[in-house]
């Protein structure tokens, strides 16, 4: 990494949720959920610091005690990546990687991959993980259609692009592994939602519509967001197993 290219993340996290209330602190093995991201974050290579940005009180004690360090931000935020943007403004950095705080399974290889493809070109200003997917019309999940060049076309939550001539029509999925050149990051952030944004719930789009890239990086993952009550059960019937939590649960509580 050069002198001059420090890469710090953002964990977005809030204690409400509609379809899984205070999913941020629910116990997976023993330990929150929003302390699972954090200790995976803690493990990658190529991040200098690791913060949560949340606007709970409840959230930001949790990561104390688990030895993180948090920023607390305003409660009226809309989205993830305006808290991060919030965050971003009392930190030294040149990249932003926003790492969505329901990403229990997130490997610390892959943000270093994400990381790894802006070190090594600076035109990028934004990047994304996207990893294959097979599941149908789950809404939860926010489904990506790249071009030739790896660049993101769009994003959305039905299934794209379509198997209604192709069934076996490869679809990929957003893995939410997030970085931003910090100028780009508050640049952006400062812009009006835009038509599709509002439509399909997706602040990046803001990014697209306004002419911009988004460069995709694939990777094998099984990885989910955790936005259900199926989706926590699912992570802790995995979470014993995964080679990542062996490491760090001997390190904790």
């Amino acid at each position: 990494m050069a002198e001059e290219d420090k890469v710090v993340a953002i964990i977005p996290s809030r204690l409400e949720s509609t379809r899984l209330p205070n999913k941020a602190i629910r116990k997976i093995c023993g330990i929150p959920l929003i302390v699972h991201v954090m200790k995976r974050c803690l493990m990658a290579k190529k991040l200098s610091e690791v913060f949560v940005a949340t606007d709970s009180e409840i959230i930001a004690k949790e990561v104390s005690n688990w030895g993180g360090k948090f920023i607390i931000t305003k409660s009226s935020h809309v989205c993830g990546t305006d808290r991060i943007a919030e965050a971003a403004k009392e930190i030294e950095a040149d990249i932003i990687v926003n790492i969505q705080g329901d990403e229990a399974l997130v490997k610390p290889q892959h943000i270093d991959a994400a990381v790894t493809m802006m070190l090594e070109n600076p035109t990028i200003n934004v990047g994304i993980l996207v990893n294959k997917y097979f599941k149908e019309n789950n809404p939860s999940d926010i489904k990506v259609v790249l071009n030739e060049r790896s660049e993101v076309m769009y994003f959305s939550r039905n299934d794209i692009p379509s198997t209604q001539r192709n069934k076996k029509a490869q679809r990929l999925k957003a893995y939410h592994v997030v970085p931003f050149r910090k100028k780009f990051l508050l640049k952006y952030t400062q812009w009006e939602p835009t038509a599709l944004e509002r439509i399909e719930f997706n602040e990046y789009l803001r990014i697209l519509e306004k002419g911009f890239t988004i460069k995709a990086t694939e990777v094998s993952s099984s990885a989910i967001s955790v936005d259900t009550p199926q989706d926590l059960a699912f992570v802790r019937k995995r979470m014993p197993e995964d080679s990542d939590f062996k490491k760090y649960r001997i390190q904790s509580k």
